[in-house]
């Protein structure tokens, strides 16, 4: 007898009214959700998808028949008969005064913010009209804290409403950052009052990209790249991140996950940039690496296993302060940044006769936590030079492309150099969660089996769950797979096999895929703002797609790669390769002194 789960059952529904109309939702809906099913925008400055709510602001406060208090509809459940008005002249006056108070203690330093424009904040005081100040302006100076290169902090506009403090320590576990004082006093800030570099910060921006306001940004270096770009000494090449392409779009007002590959392209060209490479490139040489890398481990038993992935400088960096007992697990291959500035002022110098001296590498990442990469002296300096010269966000480039003037959207496309710029499908799936393990997967069965799978997709490595796991067999063994997104969901996993560590037994799993950002590099912390579920799968999508049009899906079959291999480096995991393409690891302290 086969034995069936039984399929939970949905929640009984209720009928409710909102402005007057009727709607049947699930019982336990909150009341803000429930307006959405009939299209209306309670507004709301704490509430974010990614968290719960927390009913900080105030702002989304309704009225409900019956009832004399007013509650918060981000934490209400809806009731049966429950009869609710989101919008009346009671509640606009109750909003605007609490947009009033948070004005009054908020510079109006709009101009020279870096969130005008997309400012929630700025948006909803907008939409009621704040064209006068009726409450004194309180702002207590307090000097932004600039300390870590990756993240900017400026408490004078942190509006208390709890969103970078819940992600920070329930999405990913790092608890960098908390609530001080109380009161009118009360400010977000790192732990002990001390300053970003010296907390347990991981760079990862979630916090920027969950920020309403300005309080939290990327280190703004459009204008380094403007200088390098108009220095005739340099020779500035340029590479993108898998995950920008399909993201960049919504700064242009397209829907997230459309593919602008080729308009990039041509778009960096007309901006002066000499070489245009692909970070997809160098994703699949990442593959060549790590599956011979685990290779070496699962197969000829050299190495401990489960090997994990290593391509996220955030996970790289909470890893060396909070899990540094899997030191020797990590997989030693850098990151495809840091692989493609290697090879530009090595290879690409010596291919084209250029001193690589005055060979200027920016990269383009979905990533803050890649400016915090170029700091990594063990693993930017293999080509005697710092491989990647600057590394600047989604949101950086898009400010750049307007302030070049482009019409980008009108652009014809382009393509990428002969040179470092081809790539396979593989190489484009490095933005997503479960991406990496399954570009791996596609070389490791080859590696192992000597000929290609005939499905290449894994999709239980695909979708947004926090982890998967999954098992794979190769040539009749049995390779244990996990993957996990967000800080926070990396706990489990790694306590799975500190226990097997312990017991003596063997490891539960043998590969597993890490990146710090929930949905992988698409929901980056350089990414547009606004990101949700919706738009991580949809992001997701478009470099799904963008896989499948490639004529070749398997990182061992990029031609380009081959010859990199043949002409320069060897083989996978030769000396070169180990010299240019690898590095190592050391256990820090959590906070730094």
């Amino acid at each position: 007898m086969v034995a069936t789960a039984t399929p939970p059952s949905a929640p009984p529904a209720v009928n409710v009214k909102i402005n007057g109309l009727p709607v049947t939702i699930p019982a336990g809906t909150t009341i803000l959700e429930a307006a959405r099913q009939v299209q209306v925008k309670i507004p709301t400055l704490c509430k974010d998808d990614d968290l719960l709510p927390t009913a900080a602001c105030g702002l989304c406060i309704v009225q409900i028949a019956g009832q004399p208090r007013m509650p918060r509809a981000c934490c209400t459940p809806v009731v049966e008969g429950m009869d609710i008005t989101t919008h009346s002249g009671a509640l606009t006056d109750i909003r605007r005064t609490v947009l009033e108070l948070l004005l009054s203690t908020h510079p109006s330093s709009c101009l020279t913010c870096g969130r005008n424009g997309t400012c929630e904040l700025q948006a909803l005081a907008a939409d009621f009209g704040m064209r006068t100040e009726n409450i004194k302006r309180i702002v207590t100076p307090i000097p932004p804290d600039t300390s870590n290169g990756s993240i900017i902090i400026d408490f004078t506009k942190c509006i208390k409403c709890g969103r970078c403090v819940q992600v920070c320590q329930e999405v990913q576990n790092v608890w960098a950052l908390s609530f001080l004082d109380r009161g009118i006093n009360t400010r977000m800030a790192p732990a002990g009052d001390i300053t970003l570099a010296e907390s347990p910060c991981v760079k990862c921006g979630q916090c920027s990209n969950h920020c309403p306001t300005g309080a939290i940004v990327e280190n703004d270096e459009t204008p380094a790249v403007w200088a390098a770009l108009h220095d005739a000494t340099k020779y500035c090449v340029v590479q993108i991140a898998p995950a920008v392409r399909v993201a960049i779009g919504e700064a242009f007002g397209l829907p997230p996950g459309t593919d602008l590959t080729g308009k990039l392209y041509t778009a960096f060209r007309r901006l002066g940039f000499k070489a245009v490479f692909d970070t997809n490139f160098s994703a699949d040489l990442t593959i060549m690496e790590e599956a011979s890398e685990f290779i070496e481990r699962f197969v000829h038993k050299r190495g401990q296993l489960p090997l994990i992935t290593s391509c996220c400088p955030s996970w790289t960096d909470f890893m060396e302060k909070v899990h540094y007992d899997f030191i020797d697990n990590f997989s030693t291959a850098k990151s495809p940044q840091q692989m493609l500035g290697v090879l530009a002022k090595t290879y690409y110098a010596k291919k084209l006769g250029l001193d690589p001296a005055k060979i200027y590498v920016a990269s383009f990442m979905p990533c803050t936590a890649k400016k915090y990469e170029l700091e990594r002296t063990n693993e930017m300096y293999a080509s005697g030079y710092i491989d990647v010269d600057i590394a600047l966000t989604t949101r950086e480039l898009a400010r750049l492309i307007k302030q070049s003037g482009l019409d980008f959207l009108s652009l014809p496309d382009g393509k990428a150099d002969s040179i470092l710029g081809d790539y396979t499908g593989a190489g484009a799936l490095f933005g997503v969660t479960g991406g990496v393990m399954e570009a791996a997967l596609r070389t490791a069965y080859f590696f192992v089996t000597g000929h290609n799978l005939e499905q290449v997709e894994f999709e239980s490595v695909r979708g947004l769950q926090g982890v998967k796991q999954s098992e794979v067999t190769i040539n009749g063994s049995t390779i244990r797979i996990a993957v996990a997104h967000g800080l926070a969901n990396v706990e489990s996993v790694l306590e799975e096999v500190r226990a097997a560590r312990v017991a003596g037994r063997e490891p539960p799993l043998h590969f597993i895929e890490v990146m710090a950002c929930p949905g992988g590099c698409i929901g980056g912390g350089g990414q547009p703002y606004g990101v949700t579920g919706e738009v991580r799968t949809k992001r997701a999508a478009g470099l799904y797609q963008h896989d499948r049009d490639r004529q070749l899906r398997l990182s061992h079959e990029n031609p380009e790669v081959k010859r990199v291999y043949d002409e320069f480096l060897g083989r996978p995991l030769s000396h070169k390769a180990h010299e240019l393409l690898h590095t190592r690891y050391t256990a820090r302290p959590l906070y730094k002194r």
